[in-house]
């Protein structure tokens, strides 16, 4: 009989346990029935009215260096899209009428091809809609086929290897002119401008360089002039001797490089401790501090041809250039603006498509005409710009100066 009670009090005890259990279950399900019942549309509380709900986002990518030599670069770019990515949000991005926010996600890339394919997984995986980067031509190849397999859209501010927007990929951009045109250009500068008779390229092997490399010796060519000597280095190296030494023999009176800024500041230096009376022209993206760092006095006369017009002859520069003083505490690259205005073009495309998806929104996207910050951006069926200019600049008493400006493709 005890242990019958036992059992029984014991069965007494697990109803009254089973019965607490369901009441605080009611309790809870109570609670927690009135916002799933509010978000099927059967009944709303006040705080989950439509009024009161966050707006749906939309995830914008950033890829570019953003530790290493790089690292200025690339804060300077990813600063210029958040700052155009708040500003849309201030003035209001609407979708079918709706409200939507955009937010910015941001990864390193280190100029690296290899840690720019995993970047560019990452942030397919994060679900971007379309993404500003990358800053070299390499990098920006080695991305590409993950957006594309995506859907995603990609705009560099900074990548001019030719081959990025031959790979006819729809949803692919740039906001700066091709290295094609820019080595024709810089070769047309050099011969016609300069009167340059003995001329040797050196380049770094990369897609970028040697492309860039390529088109200035095709041009030279096609204008009459035979290419005294070409010569390929490493992209990593500081030793020029061995390129120098076989072009000291040729005695040019010009150079070009096709290579980053930090190399072209080193072969400066060389060029004059070799005593090689030659000017030196480099590629695009030399203009700006490291190189003067790098090169001191010896920089002086070197000549350069980039994107965009003078930053000061910019349509919106003096405003860009407060706004973005106003908002982050460092310098402005030339390239933030031309990663500015692939954000734009972006943010742009879809107001335009008034759509989400991806293809509505580079449709879009190929149809816009805007003033950028740099200029009017629009963009041929490939992606690349319709109407680019240019500005060659030289280093005079260790400053960047502009001493011409061009417009519209090279003939």
């Amino acid at each position: 009989m005890l242990a019958a009670g036992s059992r029984f009090a014991r069965r007494r005890q697990g109803v009254s346990l089973q019965h607490c259990l369901l009441v605080l279950g009611l309790v809870l399900g109570l609670v927690l029935v009135v916002p799933w019942a509010g978000a099927s549309g059967k009944r709303a509380t006040a705080a989950e009215s439509p009024e009161t709900q966050d707006p749906p986002t939309l995830l914008i990518g950033f890829a570019g260096p953003l530790s290493g030599g790089a690292a200025g670069v690339g804060r300077s770019m990813l600063n210029a899209v958040q700052l155009a990515v708040d500003e849309a949000n201030r003035r209001g991005l609407r979708i079918g009428g709706k409200e939507v926010r955009l937010r910015l996600v941001s990864q390193d890339d280190r100029a690296d091809p290899a840690a720019a394919e995993y970047v560019a997984r990452y942030l397919v995986e994060q679900h971007v809609t379309a993404v500003v980067g990358h800053w070299t031509s390499g990098t920006s190849l080695a991305a590409a086929p993950v957006y594309h397999a995506a859907g995603v859209i990609q705009v560099s501010p900074s990548a001019m290897s030719r081959k990025l927007t031959l790979l006819s990929y729809p949803r692919i951009f740039r906001t700066i002119p091709n290295n094609e045109s820019v080595g024709r250009l810089s070769a047309q500068y050099a011969v016609a401008t300069l009167g340059a008779k003995t001329v040797v390229a050196i380049d770094d092997r990369t897609p970028f360089g040697a492309g860039l490399a390529d088109a200035f010796a095709q041009t030279v060519e096609r204008m009459g002039l035979q290419m005294a000597g070409r010569y390929s280095v490493s992209d990593k190296t500081s030793d020029f001797n061995a390129a120098l030494m076989q072009a000291r023999k040729l005695h040019p009176d010009l150079i070009f490089f096709g290579g980053l800024d930090w190399q072209a500041g080193v072969l400066a230096r060389s060029i004059k401790r070799l005593k090689l009376d030659a000017r030196l022209m480099a590629a695009a993206g030399t203009v700006g501090l490291p190189f003067l760092m790098r090169a001191g006095a010896d920089g002086n006369g070197t000549l350069v041809l980039e994107p965009g017009p003078p930053q000061d002859k910019m349509p919106g520069w003096k405003s860009f250039r407060q706004r973005y003083s106003q908002r982050f505490d460092s310098n402005i690259d030339l390239y933030a603006v031309f990663a500015y205005d692939a954000a734009q073009a972006i943010i742009n495309g879809i107001r335009q498509a008034g759509s989400t998806d991806t293809d509505a929104i580079a449709l879009a996207m190929h149809r816009l005409r805007f003033e950028g910050i740099g200029g009017v951006v629009a963009f041929n069926e490939e992606g690349d710009l319709l109407h680019p200019s240019y500005t060659m600049y030289e280093v005079q008493d260790q400053h960047w100066t502009p001493v011409a400006r061009f417009n519209g493709l090279p003939r």
